[in-house]
Protein backbone atom coordinates (compact mmCIF):
# COMPACT_ATOMS: atom_id res chain seq x y z
CA UNK A 1 0.00 0.00 0.00
CA UNK A 2 1.28 3.46 -0.87
CA UNK A 3 1.18 6.47 1.41
CA UNK A 4 2.20 8.75 -1.48
CA UNK A 5 1.71 8.50 -5.24
CA UNK A 6 2.92 11.15 -7.66
CA UNK A 7 1.79 10.68 -11.25
CA UNK A 8 3.04 12.63 -14.29
CA UNK A 9 3.60 15.73 -12.16
CA UNK A 10 4.75 18.91 -13.89
CA UNK A 11 5.30 22.34 -12.40
CA UNK A 12 7.79 24.85 -11.18
CA UNK A 13 8.15 28.60 -11.05
CA UNK A 14 6.17 30.72 -13.49
CA UNK A 15 6.91 29.53 -17.01
CA UNK A 16 9.93 27.49 -15.91
CA UNK A 17 9.09 23.79 -15.63
CA UNK A 18 11.34 22.39 -12.92
CA UNK A 19 9.31 19.17 -12.90
CA UNK A 20 8.44 17.33 -16.10
CA UNK A 21 6.02 14.41 -15.82
CA UNK A 22 7.51 13.11 -12.57
CA UNK A 23 6.10 9.88 -11.16
CA UNK A 24 7.12 8.55 -7.77
CA UNK A 25 5.67 6.25 -5.13
CA UNK A 26 6.42 5.88 -1.42
CA UNK A 27 5.03 2.79 0.30
CA UNK A 28 3.62 2.92 3.79
CA UNK A 29 6.49 2.52 6.24
CA UNK A 30 9.11 2.94 3.53
CA UNK A 31 12.18 5.15 3.55
CA UNK A 32 12.68 6.56 0.06
CA UNK A 33 15.78 8.57 -0.91
CA UNK A 34 15.64 11.22 -3.62
CA UNK A 35 19.05 11.81 -5.19
CA UNK A 36 20.36 13.99 -7.97
CA UNK A 37 22.61 16.95 -8.68
CA UNK A 38 21.82 20.53 -7.75
CA UNK A 39 19.05 21.89 -9.95
CA UNK A 40 17.59 18.47 -10.72
CA UNK A 41 14.19 19.43 -9.29
CA UNK A 42 14.32 17.59 -5.96
CA UNK A 43 13.41 20.53 -3.74
CA UNK A 44 10.69 21.64 -6.14
CA UNK A 45 9.15 18.17 -5.97
CA UNK A 46 9.05 18.17 -2.16
CA UNK A 47 7.65 21.70 -2.04
CA UNK A 48 4.93 20.74 -4.52
CA UNK A 49 3.97 17.65 -2.53
CA UNK A 50 3.91 19.72 0.67
CA UNK A 51 1.57 22.31 -0.87
CA UNK A 52 4.04 25.16 -1.21
CA UNK A 53 3.80 25.11 -5.02
CA UNK A 54 0.82 24.30 -7.22
CA UNK A 55 1.51 21.83 -10.04
CA UNK A 56 0.60 22.69 -13.62
CA UNK A 57 -0.30 19.09 -14.45
CA UNK A 58 -0.41 15.63 -12.90
CA UNK A 59 -1.74 14.08 -9.73
CA UNK A 60 -0.61 13.72 -6.12
CA UNK A 61 -2.39 11.13 -4.00
CA UNK A 62 -1.80 10.92 -0.26
CA UNK A 63 -3.30 7.98 1.61
CA UNK A 64 -5.55 7.32 -1.37
CA UNK A 65 -6.93 10.85 -1.78
CA UNK A 66 -5.98 13.35 -4.45
CA UNK A 67 -4.32 16.38 -2.85
CA UNK A 68 -2.60 18.31 -5.65
CA UNK A 69 -3.06 22.03 -5.15
CA UNK A 70 -3.92 21.75 -1.45
CA UNK A 71 -2.32 24.36 0.82
CA UNK A 72 0.63 23.71 3.10
CA UNK A 73 -1.65 24.03 6.14
CA UNK A 74 -4.06 21.47 4.71
CA UNK A 75 -1.23 19.06 3.92
CA UNK A 76 0.07 19.29 7.49
CA UNK A 77 -3.43 18.53 8.75
CA UNK A 78 -3.56 15.50 6.48
CA UNK A 79 -0.23 14.20 7.77
CA UNK A 80 2.61 15.57 5.62
CA UNK A 81 5.50 17.42 7.28
CA UNK A 82 8.47 18.97 5.49
CA UNK A 83 11.90 19.71 6.97
CA UNK A 84 12.90 22.44 4.49
CA UNK A 85 16.32 23.05 3.03
CA UNK A 86 18.09 25.61 5.21
CA UNK A 87 15.89 24.65 8.18
CA UNK A 88 13.94 27.97 8.17
CA UNK A 89 13.76 28.40 11.94
CA UNK A 90 12.81 31.59 13.76
CA UNK A 91 16.30 32.54 14.97
CA UNK A 92 15.17 34.94 17.68
CA UNK A 93 12.77 32.42 19.25
CA UNK A 94 13.95 29.80 21.71
CA UNK A 95 14.42 26.16 20.80
CA UNK A 96 11.31 25.37 22.84
CA UNK A 97 9.19 27.93 21.01
CA UNK A 98 10.41 26.80 17.59
CA UNK A 99 9.50 23.22 18.45
CA UNK A 100 6.07 24.20 19.73
CA UNK A 101 5.24 25.78 16.38
CA UNK A 102 5.15 22.23 15.06
CA UNK A 103 2.97 21.03 17.91
CA UNK A 104 0.53 23.92 17.46
CA UNK A 105 0.27 23.35 13.69
CA UNK A 106 0.09 19.57 13.79
CA UNK A 107 -2.16 16.72 14.74
CA UNK A 108 -2.50 14.57 17.81
CA UNK A 109 -0.22 11.56 17.93
CA UNK A 110 2.66 9.87 19.67
CA UNK A 111 5.13 12.72 19.35
CA UNK A 112 5.37 15.20 22.20
CA UNK A 113 8.02 17.60 23.44
CA UNK A 114 9.50 15.06 25.92
CA UNK A 115 9.77 12.56 23.07
CA UNK A 116 11.71 15.04 20.94
CA UNK A 117 14.08 15.71 23.82
CA UNK A 118 14.65 11.97 24.20
CA UNK A 119 15.40 11.72 20.48
CA UNK A 120 17.67 14.78 20.55
CA UNK A 121 19.07 15.22 24.09
CA UNK A 122 21.12 18.25 22.97
CA UNK A 123 17.92 20.21 22.44
CA UNK A 124 16.67 19.83 25.99
CA UNK A 125 19.92 21.33 27.24
CA UNK A 126 19.43 24.27 24.87
CA UNK A 127 15.64 24.63 25.21
CA UNK A 128 15.79 28.24 26.38
CA UNK A 129 18.43 29.44 23.92
CA UNK A 130 17.56 31.36 20.76
CA UNK A 131 17.63 28.94 17.84
CA UNK A 132 19.85 31.31 15.88
CA UNK A 133 22.69 30.75 18.35
CA UNK A 134 22.78 26.98 17.86
CA UNK A 135 25.19 25.08 15.64
CA UNK A 136 24.01 23.99 12.21
CA UNK A 137 23.58 20.44 13.42
CA UNK A 138 21.49 21.49 16.41
CA UNK A 139 19.34 23.67 14.17
CA UNK A 140 18.73 20.68 11.92
CA UNK A 141 17.63 18.71 14.97
CA UNK A 142 15.18 21.50 15.86
CA UNK A 143 13.80 21.48 12.32
CA UNK A 144 13.30 17.70 12.40
CA UNK A 145 11.79 17.89 15.88
CA UNK A 146 9.39 20.63 14.79
CA UNK A 147 8.24 18.47 11.88
CA UNK A 148 7.79 15.39 14.08
CA UNK A 149 5.63 17.38 16.50
CA UNK A 150 3.19 17.76 13.60
CA UNK A 151 2.75 13.98 14.02
CA UNK A 152 3.00 13.24 10.30
CA UNK A 153 2.41 10.00 8.44
CA UNK A 154 4.96 11.16 5.86
CA UNK A 155 8.12 13.01 6.91
CA UNK A 156 9.96 14.75 4.07
CA UNK A 157 13.52 15.93 4.73
CA UNK A 158 15.25 18.25 2.27
CA UNK A 159 19.06 17.97 2.39
CA UNK A 160 19.48 16.23 5.74
CA UNK A 161 23.27 16.49 5.82
CA UNK A 162 24.02 19.64 3.82
CA UNK A 163 26.73 21.76 5.46
CA UNK A 164 27.05 19.56 8.55
CA UNK A 165 30.18 17.98 9.98
CA UNK A 166 30.36 14.18 9.52
CA UNK A 167 29.99 13.49 13.24
CA UNK A 168 26.83 15.62 13.33
CA UNK A 169 25.45 13.93 10.22
CA UNK A 170 25.89 10.59 12.00
CA UNK A 171 23.82 11.90 14.93
CA UNK A 172 21.06 13.13 12.65
CA UNK A 173 20.90 9.86 10.74
CA UNK A 174 20.94 7.80 13.93
CA UNK A 175 17.82 9.68 15.00
CA UNK A 176 16.18 9.31 11.59
CA UNK A 177 16.95 5.60 11.53
CA UNK A 178 15.08 5.25 14.84
CA UNK A 179 11.96 6.56 13.06
CA UNK A 180 11.97 4.20 10.09
CA UNK A 181 9.90 1.50 11.77
CA UNK A 182 6.97 3.82 12.43
CA UNK A 183 6.80 6.49 9.75
CA UNK A 184 7.23 6.88 5.99
CA UNK A 185 10.20 9.06 5.01
CA UNK A 186 11.05 10.80 1.75
CA UNK A 187 14.52 12.30 2.03
CA UNK A 188 16.75 14.35 -0.25
CA UNK A 189 20.40 13.48 0.22
CA UNK A 190 23.41 14.65 -1.79
CA UNK A 191 25.64 11.91 -0.38
CA UNK A 192 24.66 8.98 -2.60
CA UNK A 193 26.51 6.40 -0.48
CA UNK A 194 24.70 7.53 2.65
CA UNK A 195 21.35 7.68 0.88
CA UNK A 196 21.65 4.13 -0.46
CA UNK A 197 22.83 2.86 2.92
CA UNK A 198 19.90 4.47 4.71
CA UNK A 199 16.87 4.04 2.48
CA UNK A 200 14.80 1.09 1.30
CA UNK A 201 14.31 2.48 -2.21
CA UNK A 202 15.58 5.46 -4.17
CA UNK A 203 14.71 7.65 -7.11
CA UNK A 204 17.27 9.63 -9.10
CA UNK A 205 16.32 12.96 -10.70
CA UNK A 206 17.97 14.73 -13.62
CA UNK A 207 16.71 17.90 -15.30
CA UNK A 208 13.27 17.66 -13.75
CA UNK A 209 12.68 14.00 -14.54
CA UNK A 210 13.03 10.69 -12.72
CA UNK A 211 15.79 8.77 -14.49
CA UNK A 212 16.00 5.71 -12.25
CA UNK A 213 14.03 4.13 -9.40
CA UNK A 214 14.91 0.95 -7.57
CA UNK A 215 15.71 -1.00 -4.47
CA UNK A 216 18.78 0.18 -2.59
CA UNK A 217 19.80 -3.41 -1.94
CA UNK A 218 19.55 -4.45 -5.57
CA UNK A 219 21.30 -1.59 -7.34
CA UNK A 220 24.92 -0.66 -7.96
CA UNK A 221 26.76 2.64 -7.97
CA UNK A 222 27.64 2.40 -11.66
CA UNK A 223 23.97 2.26 -12.64
CA UNK A 224 23.17 5.12 -10.27
CA UNK A 225 26.04 7.20 -11.67
CA UNK A 226 24.70 6.82 -15.18
CA UNK A 227 21.24 7.99 -14.08
CA UNK A 228 22.70 10.78 -11.94
CA UNK A 229 24.79 12.29 -14.75
CA UNK A 230 22.67 11.21 -17.72
CA UNK A 231 25.33 9.00 -19.25
CA UNK A 232 24.93 5.60 -20.91
CA UNK A 233 28.50 4.28 -20.76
Amino acid sequence: MSVLQVESLSGGYGTFLALQKVSLEVATGETHALIGANGAGKTTLLRTIAGGLAPSAGRISFKGEEVQGKSEVEMVRRGVALVPEGRQLFPELSVHDNLMIGADAGRRGRWSLPGIYRLFPDLELSAGRPAGLLSGGQQQMVAIGRALLMNPDLLMVDEASLGLAPVVVDKVYTALRALTSEISILIIEQDVHRAIGFADRFSCMLSGRITLTGSCEQTDLHTISNAYFGTTA
